[in-house]
């Protein structure tokens, strides 16, 4: 990671929250690399969590307690996720009458609600289907909100543009606008890439001040790609070149399982630096093979102007957000140390791996 480019999102972030009257929080989901917390603590004061373990995470690294939502709570872990977390947001009506007996005093409560719109094209991302398992639709609320509810949560987004959120508001206010004047506060979730070349900030920060000022609610959003958006890299090294049938694949040592799931899930296909994503035209071409036993644990054919060999680098951009916190150890396959280039152009390793780990896991 690149302490630089992090504190270049940061201030556009810390921007959009200053302009708009809003607050933006650190979502570990898609970035939870705590040596890096002591930057993003000077621009965003608070975190979401999903999990004790992120709740925890939140209150040693980031200084603060949580704004938690589950799919569903585990009653033994309850209790501690309560006691350090501000915010906790149910999934469902049931939760929330299971749990609201427990809940320590001055905690903030909410719903997640599905607006049942998305812009989000791959089903695996998408959250807003009228029969999904996330979130609650607007015909259970139709009678108001329970008591001891302040706010109400949406997460429909993933990468998606500022216009993109107009268009989820208008869902919101159309399905629950008999809802709004009753609260205190509304997290928008994440999905909003404002850190990408050509985001529309000022319309950005337009809805949203229009929208808290219009409903006189606190309005909190939580970015996961935006604050690490192409903060670095992950270098790897060519290990060998086979053929069959025509098709070459360069086997590096990574593992898109393992090391960068969402290229298999999503599907996405990082950059290469020195390459094209589309190699027609280009002298050579290759597949990238991982090194895990999964038969497609490998990404379709780059373009390159000259033929790679065993030992050359492959730099692959842009993978810090969801990529670190999403790794596996399948099949054992070593991970890639970390660090951070500072500023000053020093640089600090931060971890390195090995056998230990992966043997803790399987304990």
């Amino acid at each position: 990671m690149e302490e630089e480019r992090l504190e270049r999102n940061l201030r556009l972030i810390d921007r959009v929250q200053q302009e708009a009257g809003v607050e933006i929080i650190l979502a570990f989901k898609g970035f939870a690399m705590w040596s890096a917390f002591p930057i993003v603590k000077k621009y965003l004061k608070g975190a979401t969590a999903s999990s004790l373990h992120e709740a925890r995470l939140c209150f040693e690294e980031m200084g603060t307690r949580a704004h938690t939502y589950a799919v569903a709570y585990q009653p033994d872990q309850f209790q501690e996720i309560a006691s350090l977390s501000s915010h906790i947001t149910f999934n469902s009506l049931s939760q929330y009458k299971h749990f609201q007996h427990q809940l320590p005093e001055g905690v903030e409560c909410g719903l997640r609600i599905n607006p049942e719109w998305s812009d989000v094209e791959t089903d695996l991302y998408n959250p807003s289907s009228p029969v999904s398992r996330l979130g609650i639709t607007s015909p259970h609320l139709a009678g108001g909100l329970p008591e001891g509810i302040s706010g109400l949560h949406f997460h429909v987004l993933c990468e998606s543009s500022a216009e993109s959120l107009v268009q989820v508001l208008r869902q919101v206010e159309h399905n629950f606008g008999h809802l709004l004047h009753q609260l205190k506060w509304i997290n928008m979730g994440g999905g909003h890439l404002m850190t990408r070349e050509g985001y529309n900030i000022d319309l950005l920060i337009r809805t949203l001040k229009e929208f808290r000022e219009k409903y006189q609610v606190n309005v909190i959003l939580e970015p996961g790609s935006a604050i690490a958006w192409q903060t670095g890299d992950l270098k790897s090294t060519v290990l060998d070149i086979v053929e069959n049938n025509g098709v070459k694949t360069a086997i590096a040592d990574i593992s898109f399982t393992c090391h960068m799931p969402d290229c298999l899930e999503m599907p996405y296909r990082p950059v290469i630096t020195g390459a094209s994503r589309n190699p027609n035209g280009l002298p050579h071409s290759y597949r990238i093979g991982g090194v895990s036993c999964l038969a497609g644990d490998f990404m379709e054919a780059y373009g390159f102007d000259k033929p790679l060999a065993i030992g050359d680098e492959l730099v692959f951009e842009d993978m810090i957000h969801y990529t670190m916190v999403k790794t596996s150890m399948f099949n054992g396959v070593h991970h890639p140390a970390i660090g951070i280039w500072r500023k000053e152009g020093t640089f600090d390793l931060i971890r390195e791996f090995d056998y230990q780990d992966y043997k803790r896991r399987l304990s």
